[in-house]
């Protein structure tokens, strides 16, 4: 996913969003637990698509109390 993608998007398409990665990472770390995952580089990609839309909403938030 791009950063850009992600700021296009509202909170609540963010939360959405968040609540989804989440669900897929619980997935994959079943799946590499039970030797099931093909491709372990997965995991990370998906830390790292939690850690944008996290951002992202902190900033929304942050710009927010402005």
């Amino acid at each position: 996913m791009k950063a850009n993608e992600i700021h296009k998007m509202n909170a609540e398409q963010l939360n959405e969003k968040l609540t989804g990665l989440k669900k897929d990472l619980f997935m994959l770390r079943m799946q590499h637990a039970t030797n099931q995952l093909d491709n372990p580089v997965k995991i990370r990609e998906v830390k790292h698509d939690i850690a944008r839309v996290k951002t992202v909403l902190a900033e929304l938030a942050a710009s927010d109390k402005q």
